[in-house]
């Protein structure tokens, strides 16, 4: 079933329905995934400000696909954008590597 996510809220209850339903403990969760008991307790409980980047993580280590839907228009402008951004990564880690 495809869910739409909204909120930091939906994915940590999401996160939590599945992680009860493997009859894995939060604590011992967390420690798999490399995060904090603490950190794992806010996601569940739908805290705001918890790291992007880290809720992304726990949504795939769940075997969950996260997606965006954006607008057929804006499909082309973000692909280019996306490609923008890679390369300037890619030449920021190559300049680093190289000093």
């Amino acid at each position: 079933m495809n869910i739409p996510l909204t909120s930091v809220l939906e994915a940590g209850i999401a996160i939590r329905t599945l992680r009860k339903r493997a009859g894995i403990r939060i604590d011992d969760f967390a420690m798999t995934a490399g995060v904090s008991k603490q950190f794992m307790t806010d996601l569940e409980n739908g805290k705001a400000t918890v790291q992007m980047g880290k809720v992304l993580q726990m949504l795939q280590r769940l075997g969950l696909k996260v997606g965006l839907e954006l607008p057929p228009a804006d499909v082309s402008a973000f692909q280019l954008e996306l490609n923008k951004a890679l390369a300037r990564r890619a030449a920021s880690s190559k300049g680093a590597s190289d000093a």
